[in-house]
């Protein structure tokens, strides 16, 4: 087998045929899996198509030479790393090119990061393979030819997509794979001019070594590397094994930590381009209303504006970004001011009576009356022996992402191309929705991926491109930056679905767990989500409704877990741990009820409830024994939870002082496989323990007649400097494939902390936020 480059015939074309030409490859392949058509039998069997190859030549500096698609190298042996995941606080501008230049041999410090550019290969396909919704224990034919074929499918879409906690899990075969085969070319090339077998050369920190002494850089080599690479068999291509490792597993310092510090580092508002103006937008107030009329008239004389645009939302979408109307100025104050004054008549809709009792009531009832979709059953509910009895209903509240930088987009329309600055999760659907805007090409869109001022699911939606891009599209050639305000944030996000869960267990004379039964009901994301970017049904089971219940890790032989999708006029969209951040709440929440009823400590029934898990075992113990002994007056309370393929148990010490909750420490320990940098690992557990605290404890959407009645920090807080608690990392040591670590500490904190609250209180805690009454 030999590793070349594909011809044009071998892969598939850079971009989907324009919009405007009929029916997208993305909807047929797709519409066709969910019809279980016949067609994809063949193509189901064919190997999925390469990834280390680009359809079109890197884009690099003169002199600088591209190995693969994964890697370019400059005359002085800077080595550029194409990045195919977008930079928002979690690292992987760092742990990315530790893949490579740990498979190249390269000195990190010798790395720059390369922004990916719009092409298949740097398609997500881990994050389609892991949304379907399979039991763990589930191993079986059918599962793994789902995965094998939605992996498939995901290479065809080319959707490159940063959430899901997936970007280091997707990378670890093909960047390292890409910087294997690269230090394969350049020692070819060595060999060549030495005149000197390859097996007898060797590699350290960029350069080629020659056992008398000699030594070739990087740099030197890369032209010739290229030349001899159609040469290259797969048998010149040897992956590191972990023990072989210098650089994965180390604790390197971040490449992005300057630029951060000295304030070089460039988000999407900080886009700057020549002859730009800036744009404010008045959307309505009420969930799905439209725009009656406006007076532009009556801001046309105040400092600055430009222009008044009207911006009509989705048609049959329910998108973050609603219907309205937006200024143009000479600077962003001028437009919101303007904006501000501007006078607009709502039509106010079908939506303007919807408040958040009213979703709740329609929860309970759909709970009563209506049967949903069984993500898991085993053995039976009808057992013996039962001693005692509980349940209880839990609840949680819509919440909006709040990332710090506010939603913004820069665009410009000219000449019939369309160039976009953007912090996004999804360039690709970015692209794809602007040229929908436009009436242009796919290939007429360009794309600059700035650096995210926090993502949390909120930037992995296109609204405030197609808000940008329509504004462009009036501008007459000009840039066009569209910056909202935090209310227009907080009142216009996608939110994280509300949802109602009842539980019930039956209990024998000793406490143990003979069966369990969790119903639930709220709104399902990929029914929104998939129609509103990327043009394709929202239908059957979504496994965001009751992951964390029906794939918990607790061996509990008799269980039956439901969800009854109930949907509303909300938008809904991923938040940082998607369903979890609520169901972790529920099913611990509920345990620590199970055990304080059959007079059990609450770690003890856990550990009885793992007994045939020791990796999950050794995690709740690791975190136990770290956080000993509560201080006086405060409480310890415990949660554990498998989430993205990393289980993490949390100890959380906490005081109550009249109604107000303080958690002081926070003991977490996580197995999330091998470790590409542990400093990264310990930096997104305090992220995570922080921004669950935040929702634990203060986030709740509430709406009144079809009103947000939450709008900016005031209402709306966040955990303050102040209030954040000493965090205590513990990473369980593995050589397991690597999992998910940004968004699997989110999920524990909140019963932990309850559960603390319980033993200092007697309060049971059962809705988010936990309030003491």
């Amino acid at each position: 087998m030999r590793l070349e480059q594909p011809s044009q015939a071998d892969e598939a074309p850079a971009q989907d045929a324009p919009p405007r030409s009929g029916v997208s490859r993305r909807r047929f392949l797709l519409g066709g899996v969910l019809a279980g058509g016949a067609l994809l039998v063949g193509w189901g069997a064919q190997p999925p198509r390469q990834r280390l190859h680009t359809a079109a030549p890197l884009p690099v500096d003169a002199g600088t030479v591209a190995l693969n698609g994964w890697i370019a190298i400059a005359p002085d042996g800077t080595v550029s790393v194409v990045v195919p995941r977008s930079e928002m606080g979690q690292g992987v501008h760092t742990a990315l090119p530790m893949l490579v230049a740990e498979e190249l041999d390269v000195a990190l410090a010798s790395v720059r990061v390369l922004q990916a550019p719009i092409d298949k290969i740097f398609a997500n396909i881990t994050v389609l393979r892991e949304n379907l919704p399979f039991h763990p224990d589930d191993t079986g034919a059918l599962r793994q030819g789902a995965q094998w074929m939605l992996a498939k499918i995901g290479r065809e879409l080319g959707i490159m997509f940063t959430g899901g906690s997936t970007s280091v899990k997707d990378a670890w075969a093909p960047m390292r794979e890409a910087g294997a085969v690269a230090r394969a070319m350049l020692l070819k090339a060595a060999g060549e001019a030495w005149n000197t077998p390859v097996a007898r050369l060797a590699t350290r920190d960029g350069f080629v070594l020659h056992p008398d002494g000699r030594r070739a850089g990087y740099g030197a080599l890369a032209a010739q590397a290229a030349r001899v690479g159609a040469g290259i068999d797969s048998a010149d291509v040897r992956l590191k094994q972990p023990g072989q490792f210098r650089l994965i597993g180390q604790p390197a310092p971040r490449l992005d930590s300057r630029a951060k510090s000295d304030g070089s580092a460039r988000f999407g508002i900080d886009a700057r381009i020549p002859g730009m103006v800036y744009a404010a937008v008045k959307m309505s107030p009420v969930i799905g209303g439209a725009v009656a009329s406006f007076d532009a008239a009556a801001v046309a004389s105040m400092p600055g504006v430009l222009q008044v645009v009207p911006v009509p939302g989705v048609p049959g979408e329910r998108s973050g970004a609603g219907a309205g109307v937006a200024v143009l100025a000479s600077s962003w104050w001028q437009a919101r001011q303007a904006a501000q004054a501007l006078p607009v008549t709502w039509n106010e809709g079908a939506a303007a009576r919807l408040s958040s009792e009213a979703v709740f009531g329609e929860f309970a009832r759909a709970l009563d009356e209506d049967s949903g979709y069984v993500y898991h059953e085993s053995g039976t509910q009808d057992v013996a022996g039962v001693a005692l009895s509980i349940t209880a209903e839990y609840r949680a509240p819509y919440l909006a992402h709040a990332a710090l930088e506010p939603v913004n987009c820069t665009a410009q329309v000219a000449n019939g191309k369309v160039r976009l600055w953007a912090s996004t999760q999804v360039p690709s659907i970015a692209v794809d929705v602007a040229a929908r805007v436009a009436g242009v090409a796919r290939e007429d869109v360009a794309i600059e991926v700035m650096l995210l001022g926090g993502g949390f699911g909120r930037r992995l939606e296109a609204d405030m491109v197609a808000q940008a891009v329509a504004i462009a599209m009036a501008a007459g050639g000009k840039p066009v930056q569209l910056v909202w305000t935090r209310e227009d944030d907080t009142t216009h996000d996608v939110y994280r679905p509300a949802a109602l869960a009842r539980f019930r267990a039956h209990l024998d004379a000793d406490g143990n767990i003979l069966a369990w039964d969790n119903k639930s009901a709220g709104g399902a994301i990929g029914h929104q989500y998939f129609p509103r970017n990327l043009g394709l049904p929202g239908v059957g089971p979504d496994r965001t409704t009751a992951e964390g219940e029906y794939d918990m890790q607790y061996d509990i032989a008799n269980q039956r877990i439901e969800h009854v999708i109930v949907d509303s006029p909300v938008p809904l969209g991923y938040f940082r741990s998607v369903g979890h951040s609520h169901n972790a709440f529920f099913k611990e929440g509920f345990l620590d009820e199970v055990a304080h009823a059959g007079k059990r400590d609450g770690v003890a029934l856990r550990r009885a409830l793992l007994a045939g898990q020791p990796r999950a075992l050794a995690v709740l113990d690791a975190a136990v024994a770290r956080a000993g002994q509560p201080a006086p007056g405060r409480a310890h309370g415990v949660a554990l939870h498998r989430s993205f393929g990393s289980t993490v148990a949390q100890v959380a010490e906490v005081s109550v002082a009249g109604k107000e909750i303080r958690v002081h420490r926070v003991v977490c320990a996580i197995d999330c496989g091998l470790v590409v940098n542990p400093n990264i690992v310990a930096q997104q557990v305090e992220s995570g323990v922080v921004f669950g605290l935040s929702a634990a404890l203060h986030g709740e959407i509430t709406l009144r007649d079809g009103r947000v009645q939450q709008s900016n920090f005031g209402d709306y807080p966040v955990l303050r400097m102040a209030q954040a608690p000493e965090v205590e990392t513990i990473i369980m040591p593995s050589a397991a494939h690597p999992e998910g670590v940004g968004e699997a500490t989110v999920p524990p904190i909140a019963p932990a902390v309850a559960a603390a609250v319980f033993t200092l209180t007697g309060q049971r805690l059962r809705s988010l936020p936990l309030r003491l009454a």
